[in-house]
């Protein structure tokens, strides 16, 4: 198995503007903003020295996922991002073991990072994804 490492922990925020100024008086660096328009979300990463980066993720519409997950939870911690080098090995693996995915073809996220999601009902409840970097 892989090395395993946390990627970016994603909170859900109905403003990204809004919800900035705390991690910059943490410390931590902006990266700027991006559109996944096929997630529809608007993103904006924030790395510290070491460790997991932040992803502030802000709806760009109430029917997008994260515009139903702050519509029924509010905002606040809304997935775990774990790197894999190998996504598609990942998945299969994971379909061996009858782990239910959201989705079993990964898609685009930030970056142009290949990204897939673990429902939470395999996952104790957490919403995982994972994130097979850009090369």
């Amino acid at each position: 198995m892989d090395e395993v490492k946390v990627d970016h922990i994603g909170i859900a925020t109905n403003s990204i503007k809004d919800s900035s100024a705390i991690w910059e008086i943490l410390g931590f660096t902006d990266s700027g903003e991006e559109i996944v328009a096929g997630q529809g979300v608007k993103v904006r990463f924030f790395s510290a020295t070491e460790g997991p980066k932040i992803e502030l993720l802000e709806p760009l519409g109430e029917d997008t996922p994260i515009g139903k997950f702050i519509k029924k939870r509010g905002p606040g911690i809304q997935q775990l991002a774990i790197s894999v080098s190998d996504i598609k090995k990942t998945i299969l693996e994971l379909k061996k073991m009858d782990i239910k995915l959201i989705n079993e073809i990964p898609t685009k996220g930030s970056n142009g990072n290949l990204i897939t999601f673990i429902h939470p009902s395999s996952a104790g409840g957490v919403l995982i994804e994972l994130v097979e970097e850009n090369q």
